[in-house]
């Protein structure tokens, strides 16, 4: 298995979002190369706003393995994480963040750049394009 591959998985769960009309981002967290938890979007069905795909695979992920810290972990996402889930990302001492499409609205790089753990590795740009496509599909629809 290789990033593409878990990416992969990760829009497999954004599409899941985007057919119960949530914004399509969808999350995986990967430990010792198996996926601990698969998530997406959710806010609108379960009327939280805070229940974003990466909340939800944060959350998910600590049941799983037994313990709060991800340090040993990996999280695909689809789409740039915000403020907010990288925040959680980051107290939960994920050891690698790896997404697809940039955020240049209301991604954390713009609006919070130094909220993740110093030690979190973090890859950018994977399976991009379908992301962002999906997302543009999504908006458009909605306008």
């Amino acid at each position: 298995m290789n990033d593409e591959y878990y990416m992969r998985q990760a829009l497999i769960e954004a599409q899941k979002a985007f057919d119960l009309g949530e914004v399509p981002v969808g999350a995986v967290v990967v430990c010792k190369d198996r996926i601990v938890a698969r998530c997406h979007n959710l806010t609108e069905t379960l009327n939280d706003v805070t229940a974003h795909a990466e909340m939800q695979a944060i959350t998910a992920a600590a049941s799983n393995i037994g313990g709060k810290y991800l340090n040993d972990c990996t999280m695909y996402v689809t789409v740039e994480p915000c403020p907010m889930c990288a925040g959680a990302i980051g107290w939960s001492q994920l050891g690698k963040l790896i997404y697809g499409a940039d955020d240049e609205k209301r991604g954390y790089r713009r609006l919070a750049p130094d909220v993740l753990h110093p030690k979190t590795e973090v890859v950018q740009g994977i399976c991009a394009e379908e992301a962002s496509e999906l997302m543009k599909k999504f908006f458009r629809d909605r306008r």
